[in-house]
């Protein structure tokens, strides 16, 4: 089965600091979007992508114009209200929806979650980490909620089926709890951001070495 995938992209990133558009935060000479969709193309069960902005992301609209995606600008009310628009706005059946900030997901991670939504029976999935490798790897904590008596954090990935989605109803879901540091990674202040930077750095000469 492949799906459609919806990225996240109307934040403006207010808590960076920066006069620039949160999806165009740029890591390792390359816009945090681009290691998004770069990961949605190299998934297998990704095929259409489809990208929400929102009036506060101008620039962004204009940069993923050259993408293979086709975009749908949303009221900019909050996170789950723009899904819900999008959703119902494109007609989409069952997606993977991201956010537009974890600059180390891969497609094969992103494979692995569609695989657990597969086979889990149920109109949703919420992707989550464990808080403690949030905590151990210096990011921020907006949320957290309770699963078998352990705190975990979402992680901004969620695969839904929006034949089922009516407006912000919530769905019936699974909980996927994956301990993978590329998802606890996201980028919201300026630590997490240079956080992100070494991180990813590092990640590209470990590769750069192993082709050689």
């Amino acid at each position: 089965m492949t799906i459609s995938a919806l990225i996240m992209a109307g934040g403006k990133g207010t808590r960076m600091n920066s006069p620039q558009e949160k999806p165009l935060i740029n890591i390792c000479n390359k816009p945090v979007i681009d290691y998004v969709f770069n990961a949605l193309k190299n998934a297998k069960k990704i095929d259409n992508i489809y990208i929400a902005v929102t009036q506060q992301t101008p620039k962004t609209t204009k940069y993923v114009e050259k993408f293979q995606a086709k975009i749908v600008t949303t009221p900019g009310k909050d996170y789950v209200s723009d899904m819900g628009y999008a959703t119902q706005t494109l007609k989409l059946g069952k997606f993977l929806a991201i956010a537009a900030d974890l600059p180390l997901i891969t497609g094969e991670i992103l494979d692995q979650i569609i695989e657990r939504y597969e086979n889990c029976g149920k109109p949703a999935l919420t992707v989550a980490i464990p808080i403690e490798t949030k905590i151990k790897m210096g990011m921020s904590i907006e949320y957290s909620f309770k699963m078998n008596d352990k705190d975990v954090v979402p992680t901004g990935i969620n695969v839904i089926d929006g034949n089922k989605q009516y407006g912000n109803e919530w769905l019936d879901q699974d909980i996927f709890l994956l301990n993978q540091p590329e998802l606890a990674i996201n980028v919201n202040t300026p630590q997490e951001l240079q956080t992100a930077q070494t991180l990813l750095s590092t990640t590209q000469t470990s590769k750069q070495t192993t082709k050689q």
